[in-house]
């Protein structure tokens, strides 16, 4: 088989099928990272809202925007 000028021997192919498994494998990979990063934030911000929801609830004065800038400062 030849390939760009270049005979392919059968170690040839096969480092060629491969490397095109392994980019297929980290497409999805890839896409389950994304789809759980999605759903992650999703929930953190779901239950943000449960927890102003219940500090609202009790009669708490709603917090200052600047004062909630995380863990960090």
């Amino acid at each position: 088989m030849t390939v760009f000028g270049t005979t392919l021997d059968t170690m040839g192919v096969f480092s060629l099928v491969s490397m095109l498994t392994l980019l297929v494998y980290w497409m999805f990979v890839l896409r389950d990272e994304k789809r759980w990063l999605s759903w992650f934030r999703s929930w953190e911000a779901d239950r943000k809202a449960r927890r102003l929801a219940e500090e609202a609830s009790e009669g708490a004065p709603p917090p200052h925007p600047s004062s909630r800038k995380g863990p960090w400062g």
